[in-house]
């Protein structure tokens, strides 16, 4: 019974971040990509960026809100603190290098059909088969 709880969260989940990409297309004209929202902070870019501070506050806000309903969360972290920090600088890079992030290219990119995201997305994902494999071997 807790698999398919946890599938009913999954899916809500997805549900509202289409909805909010899909808002945030119709409303802004903007992609919702969350490298293009933390880039959106910052410098010359930081054009809207009260829309990228509201979108990224409601990240953490959207599990606030499910723990303050009854839900439960056990973050459990198997990685070392050093292996995080290269991990998150590793996916920093690439989100970079393939002009965009996995919500971008994935969520958004893919629902408007885009050559470019569906092989950003391919790639996202051999690339994360390939290191849960290789994490796996050591």
């Amino acid at each position: 019974m807790i698999v398919l709880h946890n599938l009913g969260i999954a899916v809500a989940g997805g549900v509202l971040i289409g909805l909010a990409a899909g808002l945030f297309m119709l409303i802004d004209g903007r992609i919702m990509g969350a490298s293009s929202l933390v880039a959106g902070l910052v410098g010359t870019l930081a054009v809207g960026w009260r829309e990228n501070a509201l979108l990224l506050a409601g990240l953490p806000l959207g599990a606030l809100l499910y723990v303050a309903a009854g839900g439960s969360v056990a973050p459990h972290l198997a990685a070392s603190p050093t292996v995080l920090i290269v991990g998150g600088l590793l996916v920093g890079f690439g989100t970079r290098l393939a002009g965009g992030c996995t919500s971008g290219h994935g969520v958004c990119g893919n629902a408007r059909l885009s050559p470019r995201s569906m092989a950003a997305t391919v790639c996202f994902m051999a690339a994360g088969v390939a290191a849960v494999a290789l994490g796996r071997l050591i």
